[in-house]
């Protein structure tokens, strides 16, 4: 009994000396504005709540996802590949890129792609 009683007086020591080591090794030394703050989407959580929402961020989130949805469209034709005619397969998998290219190219057209301004 006696043996168990010092083992479990042992073991609470030493998880309290990781514990305490954890603690004091962990603390950062440096203490900087921008990486203590919450990176809220692109926005400065410091500054006014109230500004205008970016309609560039807007359409560049959008276009993600267009392309996101993309891909869980895409990948049930790679699946049906051996179950299905391969023309008609060929012709929904380009059919469906073509109209992406040109939804893509007229993004571009309309400047939304542009960060430069």
């Amino acid at each position: 009994m006696l043996l168990i009683s010092s083992l479990g007086t042992i073991l609470i020591a030493i998880t309290t000396i990781v514990m305490l080591l954890a603690a004091l090794l962990s603390k950062k030394s440096i203490v900087d504005r921008e990486k203590s703050s919450p990176f809220e989407c692109g926005f400065d959580p410091k500054s006014s709540s109230r500004l205008p929402f970016s309609l560039r961020f807007f359409l560049i989130a959008v276009i993600f996802l267009i392309f996101d949805v993309e891909i869980v469209l895409l990948l049930p034709l790679i699946i049906l590949l051996p179950y299905s005619n391969p023309q008609i397969w060929l012709g929904v998998g380009v059919f469906f890129l073509f109209i992406l290219i040109v939804g893509l190219y007229h993004e571009w057209n309309q400047g939304a792609l542009d960060w430069a301004h």
